[in-house]
Order: structure tokens, then C-alpha cells, then sequence
């Protein structure tokens, strides 16, 4: 189908950006990738009557360290993630991630802000952003402030943005020596995930030290596994830890039955995929 019509903004600046969204109101929505929010308009599922464009902005684009945090800007596309070489070095989760997001084609287009900022369950992102403990950088009308990930999702397509807010960049605080793993299943190549697990460990000998675990697509938001950190922290992941903590994850989600599958199955999914992940990290550490 054919979108209803709209008006086009390119704003050149955040400033600008975010006084068009503030004048334009309800009638208008950013457009980061567009992978969301054009096939929704092709569906007249959602008919704003304007665009504000956010790819001419060029303080949203790039990544960068500071000090010993890594900065990306909004509009960074997946592709960009799967190519820079200081995110395969300082945070390398993020690479493995990007490249089970849709197709290149998708990648190539979509940004790493769209897929954290609106409050999808099913995106990648937000999860491993949860597992990552990083920080979102959020401009409006009233200035500028920042949101924790774990603090941000709060239902479906629900975020802590407040209207006329955008992400303008993601911070991710310094992970030094660590492992990981971001294990999907899904039923097709591109799809979203059946269930999704992000873990980060850090190892001290042969025990954890510090544990983060995160779930996509099993629950309204993306889940923050804190039980089974705090029961994997300190152990040598061993059989019987590994099995009472993914059963403190399995306990958290609340997946919905659809094509992907019935609740208790993508459930014991999430599990196996948080076992899988969980294994997959401690060899990497």
C-alpha cells in the first residue's frame, strides 16, 4: 500500500530537530532507518502528517571513545557497527548482535537509535543495551538528560521518552576483560527472535566475578535477569547454579503466544538460549 501524505523535514541540527517535533506535536514522528515506522505507514497503521528526517544531523552519527566510555550516535547504522574496528575491540557483543539484525539490505539502512528507542520487544538492542548497563543520551524541548537502559522500556512500543524527545546518542561504560554472547533463535533468517538471551560476565580464576543477563522478545519489555546474575556471581557456573539460574530467568518473562511459538515454549527457549549464551561467554572470559 501507499502512505497517507505528509510534509518532509531535514533538519540540519538537534536543536532544530527537536523544535520542529516540539511546534509539530502529535502530527509528527522522527525518522531515523525507517524500518518501523515506514512499513507501518504503508499499512495505515500509523498516518503522521509530518517526517522530521534525522539522518542530515551530524552530531547523531559516529563512534567515539570518552575516556573510557564508548559513544554512539544515533543515526550509526548497523552495518557501521559490524565495521568499526573500535567496537569489535572495546565491545565486540554489539558486532554479534548487528549481524543477526534482518539482512544486509536492512543493515545497511537501519540505525542503532531506531532499534533502541521505540520500545519494540522484539529488537535486539535494547536487551543487550540492558546487559551493557548503558546509557541513553535524550534531547527535547526542555534540554537535554540521560536514561538508564535498565530504567527506559516500560511497555510495548512504551519508552521513557517524553514527546518530542529523540536519542541522540548510546553510552556504554568501560567493560575491560570480559565475556559474551547474544543467542537468538528465530524461525527464519531476519526474523525477530523466538527468544533472545545477552550475557556479560567477567571471570577471576575459574569464578565469575561480575554477571549481566538479558532477554529479548519474552516479555512486553526486554527483561533484565537480575536474579540469575546475582545467582551466577560468585559461583563456577556449575551445573547445578547454571540450572537454578535459568530457572530465575524463566520465572521473570511473560511471553505472549503468536507465530513464534506458545508461552511455555518460548519460555523454555529463552532458557536454552541463556544456557547456551551463559557457556558461550565463560569461554570467551
Amino acid at each position: 500500500m501507499i502512505s497517507g501524505a505528509f510534509a518532509y523535514h531535514r533538519p540540519k541540527t538537534v536543536n532544530e530537530a527537536v523544535g520542529l517535533l516540539a511546534s509539530l506535536g502529535e502530527d509528527a514522528r522522527p525518522l531515523a532507518g525507517g524500518h518501523s515506522l515506514i512499513p507501518l505507514m504503508k499499512l495505515r497503521l500509523a498516518a503522521p502528517t509530518n517526517l522530521v528526517d534525522l539522518g542530515g544531523i551530524k552530531d547523531l552519527k559516529g563512534i567515539r571513545a570518552e575516556g573510557n566510555d564508548i559513544v554512539i550516535g544515533a543515526t550509526v547504522t548497523q552495518a557501521e557497527v559490524i565495521g568499526s574496528e573500535l567496537l569489535a575491540s572495546k565491545v565486540p557483543l554489539l558486532r554479534e548482535t548487528s549481524l543477526q539484525i534482518a539482512d544486509p539490505q536492512v543493515r545497511y539502512v537501519g540505525t542503532i537509535g531506531g532499534n533502541v528507542a521505540n520500545g519494540d520487544p522484539g529488537n535486539d538492542m535494547p536487551a543487550v543495551m540492558i546487559a551493557l548497563n548503558a546509557t541513553y543520551h535524550v534531547a527535547g524541548k526542555s534540554g537535554e538528560r540521560k536514561v538508564q537502559a535498565r530504567l527506559f522500556y516500560k511497555g510495548v512500543y512504551a519508552t521513557a521518552l517524553e514527546p518530542g524527545e529523540i536519542v541522540t546518542a548510546i553510552r556504554i561504560p568501560a567493560l575491560g576483560k570480559h565475556g559474551y554472547a547474544y543467542e537468538k533463535l528465530k524461525r527464519k533468517i531476519g526474523d525477530y527472535a523466538t527468544a533472545a538471551a545477552a550475557v556479560i560476565l567477567t571471570m577471576d580464576g575459574g569464578t565469575v566475578r561480575t554477571c549481566s543477563i538479558s532477554l529479548t522478545n519474552v516479555a512486553d519489555t526486554p527483561l533484565y535477569a537480575e536474579a540469575a546474575c546475582r545467582l551466577i556471581a560468585g559461583s563456577t557456573l556449575d551445573a547445578a547454579t547454571l540450572k537454578n539460574a535459568v530457572t530465575a530467568a524463566e520465572k521473570i518473562t511473560s511471553p505472549a503466544s503468536d507465530r513464534h511459538g506458545t508461552p511455555k515454549y518460548r519460555t523454555k527457549m529463552a532458557g536454552v538460549m541463556l544456557s547456551r549464551a551463559l557457556a558461550r561467554a565463560k569461554s570467551r572470559a
